[in-house]
């Protein structure tokens, strides 16, 4: 089935559903985080009739984190497709919208093969859109919420309200730099905003690392890799089947071993095949001019490619959540239903569930934005079938 005509089944279905809810205006509902996750949440609530909302967050942008990033790293293109946006209905996908945009038929061609990778300002446009069209600014609450507890009635969010249903979609827990490069004055996280000296080594082989060695040679540069393993060439940030139904039920069939090494293996780095790719680095390669280490050798610069911080305990709020709880665990992760929900809070009449990257336990994938959705649609159902609503 192309990727056009699944759109624009979802979005049926997603209608159908619409029409037979009844609106929850009066829900008392909160989200924690004002990043996109967030933003994807609070679109798919009042896309399915929820419009009290209140959402906690350090800035009224929900863009603003993932802006500087992309910025760093002089990120043209998504990774991922058509559907990678932030509205809660998958269809139009932001190939639809490009093509009706510029009158060509080239970026629904290239979606039918899943080949459509949208540039970043359009993304960026595009969340601009849904931030304006949701009322978004209106729902936010400036504040870093520093603890979630489960009361009689629900969750208390800081001392700022008691909300039935909350979802908490936090971010990543920060940026990872090796423990040996943490004072090197020669050090720089690849998020973090730098130029590139002439000799310049890249600690890291997924996809932040792969676009830092293309910008470091576009800049006139010497690089080396330095990498601890070859990474995975793959179009999207886990394998495509783990974000299909089928795919997603047997990840939930594993035993509890099993999917702890699941998802350690998923965390391995990659990036997508192709010669936009290797043709720079294979030119750059004969001209001297880029190699592949396994340790580091005293340039001039060293650029830590290396993501983010890992598991739940590098986040205050989680860690204080799974504390003052008893939340099962598992290594990194916390242990949710396959809703994105935590089981022993959430039952008929109150819900908390996570969004992000610590929602892995249910959707490997989930600091993507089809993870976001993922969680955003379960727990916008959650909330409409509540009958205290």
């Amino acid at each position: 089935m192309s990727g056009p005509v699944r759109e624009r089944r979802r979005f049926r279905q997603q209608s159908r559903r619409n029409l037979t809810a009844a609106p929850a205006s009066g829900a008392s509902v909160a989200v924690v985080g004002g990043g996109l996750g967030g933003l994807v949440a609070y679109a798919t609530l009042r896309h399915v009739g929820v419009v009290d909302v209140t959402v906690f967050g350090t800035d009224t942008d929900p863009a603003a984190v993932w802006r500087g990033r992309a910025a760093a790293i002089r990120q043209r293109f998504m990774r991922s497709e058509s559907d990678g946006h932030v509205a809660a209905a998958s269809f139009p996908g932001l190939a639809v919208r490009a093509a009706l945009r510029s009158g060509s038929p080239g970026p629904l061609l290239r979606t039918v093969a899943d080949r459509y990778n949208p540039p970043v300002e359009d993304f960026l446009a595009h969340v601009a859109e849904v931030r304006e069209r949701t009322a978004w600014d209106d729902a936010v609450v400036r504040v870093r919420v520093d603890r979630v507890t489960a009361v009689d009635d629900g969750f208390d969010v800081d001392g700022r309200g008691v909300f039935r249903h909350v979802l908490i979609a936090p971010g990543h827990p920060g940026l990872a730099l090796p423990d040996e490069l943490a004072r090197d004055p020669r050090a720089v996280h690849a998020y973090e905003p730098h130029e590139y000296a002439d000799d310049v080594e890249i600690v890291g082989a997924g996809m932040a690392a792969a676009t830092e060695w293309l910008n470091a040679l576009d800049a006139g540069a010497t690089v080396t890799s330095v990498r601890r393993r070859e990474p995975e060439r793959r179009p999207l940030n886990l394998p495509r089947t783990l974000f299909s139904r089928r795919g997603l039920a047997g990840f939930h069939r594993a035993p509890r071993a099993e999917r702890i090494a699941l998802l350690r293996r998923y965390s391995a780095p990659s990036y997508p095949p192709g010669r936009h790719w290797d043709e720079p680095l294979e030119r750059a390669a004969g001209e001297g001019r880029f190699r592949v280490a396994a340790a580091l050798n005293g340039a001039a610069q060293v650029i830590c490619a290396t993501g983010f911080k890992r598991g739940f305990r590098h986040d205050p709020l989680l860690a204080r959540l799974v504390d003052d709880h008893g939340l099962e665990t598992a290594e990194d992760w916390i242990v949710l239903a396959a809703d994105s929900t935590v089981p022993s809070l959430t039952d008929e009449r109150r819900t908390l569930a996570l969004a992000g990257v610590p929602a892995q336990w249910a959707f490997p994938a989930a600091d993507t934005l089809a993870g976001m959705k993922y969680a955003a649609r379960r727990f916008a159902a959650k909330v409409v079938a509540c009958p205290t609503r």
